[in-house]
């Protein structure tokens, strides 16, 4: 298994990111927003420098973290955008390396059944660009769309019967999720065979008022170390990528459901740096479970 970090949840400056990844000796990053533009829409030059700053630092690109499908079920203009978002996601991932495409299922507006075929058809139009392009689309679980907990993730990936559909395993959003259930084991069990990429972070939930929110690594309701020692049992040899979302100042629930840019990733490098430092040390414990 391999750990790896996005950038800007450390800065929009990739050159500051890169030097925290090799300071915790990790072996990739992942990408979502750079010097303030999503990466869909880095031009080639742009594309060129992350090249360069990539193999200057001697690490790999884990994942694209693009936005793809974090649009509006209905809109056919948004659905043709994301399409050409995908196209250049892809693009990237060819020239810097990487096969993974990390993707959504549409804002959720309501219950996922009464629109499950709508979505599942709005879907599948991205699955023939990937299989022809030799990527994988790695479905993530996320709250705010219609592939909320793991279970409605496994049905998707299982439905639409492709080998480039899999799974971008996020633990804490399944306690964001209003159905979800115990993350890990309970939740991963469902989705274990399709995970193709891991996202790290955690969480707790309000018994109160059942509000999520999220916290450093280690310190919310997720068991990573048993998490992480079945990962590592089973011979996953992908990315686990650290998420942070934590911020000692808490950001914005919108800003968390659309990050990016220079307002999201302010003090991010401290508490990244924390966040890994906690990640580092889980792992190393897992790993000696299993030794």
């Amino acid at each position: 298994m391999k750990v790896a970090v996005f950038t800007d949840e450390i800065s929009q400056n990739l050159e500051t990111a890169l030097k925290l990844a090799v300071r915790h000796r990790l072996d990739g990053v992942e990408l979502r927003t750079v010097w303030d533009k999503p990466v869909q829409h880095l031009s080639p030059d742009e594309v060129a420098r992350v090249k360069g700053l990539l193999e200057e630092h001697e690490l790999e690109l884990a994942a694209i973290a693009s936005p793809v499908f974090k649009c509006e079920l209905d809109d056919e203009t948004q659905h043709r955008d994301h399409l050409d978002y995908l196209r250049s996601c892809i693009r990237l991932g060819k020239e810097l390396g990487c096969d993974i495409i990390r993707v959504f299922t549409f804002w959720k507006r309501g219950p996922s059944p009464p629109v499950w075929e709508k979505v599942k058809r709005q879907f599948s139009a991205a699955v023939p660009i990937a299989e022809d392009a030799g990527v994988v689309l790695g479905v993530e679980n996320e709250h705010t769309t219609y592939c909320a907990t793991a279970s409605e993730t496994k049905q998707l990936v299982t439905e639409v019967g492709s080998p480039a559909v899999k799974v971008v395993w996020d633990p804490c959003n399944e306690v964001y999720a209003e159905d979800g259930i115990t993350p890990y084991p309970d939740a991963y069990r469902l989705v274990e065979p399709m995970v193709a990429h891991v996202h790290v972070k955690d969480g707790v939930k309000d018994p109160a008022t059942a509000e999520a929110r999220v916290v450093p690594v280690g310190e919310g309701v997720i068991d990573w170390q048993g998490q992480l020692r079945e990962l590592l049992a089973k011979g996953y040899e992908g990315y686990a990528s650290l998420e942070t979302h934590w911020r000692p100042q808490a950001l914005p629930e919108e800003v968390l459901n659309q990050p990016g840019g220079a307002g999201f990733s302010e003090t991010g490098e401290y508490a990244s740096d924390l966040c890994l430092r906690n990640l580092m040390r889980i792992l190393e414990d897992a790993r000696k479970e299993i030794d």
